[in-house]
């Protein structure tokens, strides 16, 4: 019945911090970015790999409740090819990264960093 993820969608505050993480910093590609002006906000549509991330910017938004863990979806994860480089070009770009672990189950090296808005984001072998 489900084939894919079609989309996946962030909110974040600021404008030009979001677009400069996601973009720039992370290399994610803009495929179309529009204000919607009965919304006030921007949606910037970003390339990642077969699916797409639709980035939001929503002045005033709420803070997501990250610690105690609320219900709903709890993160974003991508695969890598290798999570420590990952971590050291991360770390290069000035992005923070969690202690690399091995996922319990997959055996898999992962760790987790967090963009501008705290959204916590998870790489993967």
């Amino acid at each position: 019945m489900f084939n894919k993820i079609h989309h996946i969608a962030i909110i974040g505050t600021d404008y030009n911090k979001s677009k400069t993480f996601y973009v720039d910093t992370l290399g994610f590609e803009i495929i179309r970015e529009n204000y919607r002006p009965n919304k006030q906000d921007h949606k910037i549509d970003l390339k990642c790999g077969d699916s797409e991330i639709e980035l939001f910017i929503v002045k005033n938004a709420p803070n997501r409740v990250s610690n105690p863990e609320a219900c709903g979806l709890r993160h974003l994860a991508f695969q890598v090819d290798s999570v420590n480089e990952t971590v050291a070009e991360l770390k290069k770009k000035g992005i923070e990264c969690e202690p690399i672990r091995m996922d319990e189950f997959t055996h898999k090296a992962m760790t987790f960093f967090r963009d501008p808005d705290n959204l916590p984001i998870e790489i993967h072998e």
